[in-house]
């Protein structure tokens, strides 16, 4: 995942909102959302390379999401998979603060990551570039830097959300993702400078990325309503400029 958008206790409708667009090199393999066969009660893509997933949700109401860290040197090839942080919390049983203690133990043995994960009464944020916290209600974006780093997209990208939140009592998904699909690209003195180089700094730099060979893969929408009635929308791209498959659970969430 590299652009997650957050809504969390700002809507009366929907205390959560999730925007979240995956950019992945085209040739990685991999599996849309679906309720996970191993995994009772999982609903998330897969990583069909390593195991491990970006983004997910149970049942009963867990959820987890995770971006890398853009840097330079080159990430470890040796280092576990990010992904699984996200799968064993997915499947798992341990409250979040208790999860992401261990995490925060075991950190620095994986390549640059940021994650948000919890349930309906709290949600926290860890990154081993950065500090653990438990997230308040608010606005927030996430690339492949830590939360809230003014990248443009991540400018761009909120005030689209919020203005959207703001002024609708009722927002459709068709709405969210129409801001996901953003493909505009910033100016060159508005990019940031995180050792990729120009030319990749502005293929990166848009919300919605496309190139030959790496770009975004699928777009996500979670809402839930105060009723913790849920649905979730994946729109699946693959380096076709409009979506090919489109996956859809709705469920309310049920205790363990």
């Amino acid at each position: 995942m590299c652009l997650i958008l957050l809504s969390y206790g700002m809507h009366d409708r929907y205390p959560l909102i999730l925007a979240a667009n995956r950019d992945e090199f085209y040739e990685r393999p991999s599996a849309a959302v679906s309720l996970w066969d191993d995994a009772p009660g999982v609903i998330a893509g897969k990583d069909l390379q390593r195991g491990g997933t970006w983004l997910g949700i149970t049942k009963t109401g867990r959820l987890a999401m995770l971006t890398n860290y853009r840097e330079r040197p080159p990430f470890g090839q040796k280092a576990p998979s990010r992904g699984w942080l996200v799968r064993d919390f997915l499947c798992g049983q341990e409250e979040p603060k208790a999860y992401l203690e261990k995490i925060e133990v075991e950190k620095f043995e994986y390549n640059g990551f940021s994650l948000i994960l919890g349930d309906m009464n709290h949600l926290f944020y860890i990154s081993n570039r950065g500090d653990m916290m438990e997230l308040s209600p608010g606005l927030y974006g996430l690339s492949n830097r830590l939360l809230n780093t003014p990248w443009p997209k991540i400018k761009r990208s909120k005030e689209a959300l919020g203005s959207l939140l703001s002024r609708s009592d009722n927002p459709l998904p068709e709405d969210i993702f129409h801001i996901l699909a953003d493909r505009s690209r910033p100016r060159d003195e508005e990019l940031p400078d995180t050792g990729v180089g120009l030319e990749w700094e502005r293929i990166l730099s848009s919300i919605f990325i496309t190139s030959p060979k790496y770009g975004t893969r699928s777009s996500s929408v979670i809402m839930i309503d105060r009723r913790n009635h849920i649905m979730f929308i994946e729109r699946v791209f693959n380096n076709h400029p409009d979506p090919w498959m489109e996956v859809k659970f709705e469920f309310r969430i049920h205790e363990k």
